[in-house]
């Protein structure tokens, strides 16, 4: 104990060179006359520190001495440093400790290694959210993870696309940054899932301990309930179509249809029909009310050639709509 007691004596000078004895007593909670004897033990093992008495005086570290008690290469430190950046601690409600415990950390390495791991901080900013794709909420975020981490179940209120909105009581095994949004894998009445955290308009942490099976991998259960639910989505017939653009409009088209197609596809240019100045492009769409909604949105910016029944199905829900308003 007493070791670490000098470690943290040892820290608590290099981020503030000059401390009274009471105040670092207070700090590391112990006796003033314990504070003088571990400022004694530094001393003799060669930390150049002193006391210094009467009004003013206190815990002295002479000026310019820093020792590097990290063992962090600068890599090491600048890959810590520009970790910070991630938007997923603040969604988690980690970020300020983890800047409280960076600055606790920076306090040991050199002046050299500390001043470029903060610059690079300053310079990496990491945003792996999709182009015109806005955030997920995540408010319901940092009460589940102390749920996940507690071991304790959850009563939520969760609005499903499909099921409607309604209260659930889920066993939480763990929470996946997939593309800047977050998901629950969690069991309900036995029955591994994803729920989306942007869904979970609220959290109530039950006393009631989580049901986790021996063994559990959070990561290999988020891979095989992703694989099922990618496999289920490719069953759902989707539509490929080719549409003619207008030239002004075209690279705006081509972000939009870049942003929003599934399965990693991009628009495909094809060359423009004889005498028609107007760009071909080809779009594969996994989800046909998908394609439905996009094209109706790009209004007469976009016009689709084929396949015809696509066609005759755009047509219908055009005059749908119309017929609404």
């Amino acid at each position: 104990m007493r070791a670490d007691r000098l470690l943290r004596l040892l820290l608590l000078l290099q981020q503030h060179p000059k401390l009274s004895a009471a105040a670092v007593a207070e700090r590391l909670e112990v006796s003033r006359r314990t504070v003088l004897r571990d400022m004694e033990a530094l001393s003799t093992a060669g930390v150049p520190v002193y006391t210094e008495r009467g009004r003013g005086g206190g815990c002295v570290l002479l000026p310019g001495y820093r020792a590097d008690l990290s063992g962090l290469t600068a890599r090491e430190a600048q890959a810590l440093f520009a970790w910070t950046g991630q938007a997923a601690l603040a969604e988690l409600g980690l970020d300020g400790a983890l800047r409280s415990a960076l600055a606790k950390l920076s306090a040991t390495m050199p002046e050299v290694t500390r001043a470029q791991s903060a610059a690079l901080s300053d310079v990496v900013v990491v945003d792996r959210r999709p182009w015109f794709a806005t955030a997920g909420g995540t408010d319901a975020l940092p009460a589940l993870r102390q749920a996940v981490l507690a071991g304790h179940r959850v009563r939520v209120r969760y609005a499903s696309n499909t099921s409607g909105t309604g209260a659930r009581t889920l066993d939480p095994w763990g929470l996946v940054d997939h593309s800047g949004r977050w998901y629950l894998v969690a069991a309900h009445r036995g029955t591994a899932r994803l729920y989306r955290v942007s869904r979970v308009e609220r959290v109530d942490v039950l006393d009631t301990p989580c049901q986790r099976p021996d063994g559990l991998d959070v990561r290999a259960e988020w891979e095989r309930l992703r694989t099922g639910f990618e496999a289920k989505r490719g069953a759902v017939p989707g539509v490929t179509v080719t549409v003619r653009v207008d030239p002004d409009q075209l690279s705006w088209v081509r972000r939009i249809c870049a942003s929003r197609l599934g399965g990693g596809a991009r628009p495909e240019q094809l060359p423009p029909l004889d005498g028609d100045d107007w760009p071909r492009l080809r779009l594969a769409f996994d989800i046909r009310k998908q394609a439905l909604g996009m094209l109706l949105g790009f209004g007469t910016t976009v016009q689709v050639l084929e396949p015809a029944e696509f066609r005759d199905e755009l047509a219908r829900t055009a005059a749908e709509v119309a017929a609404l308003y």
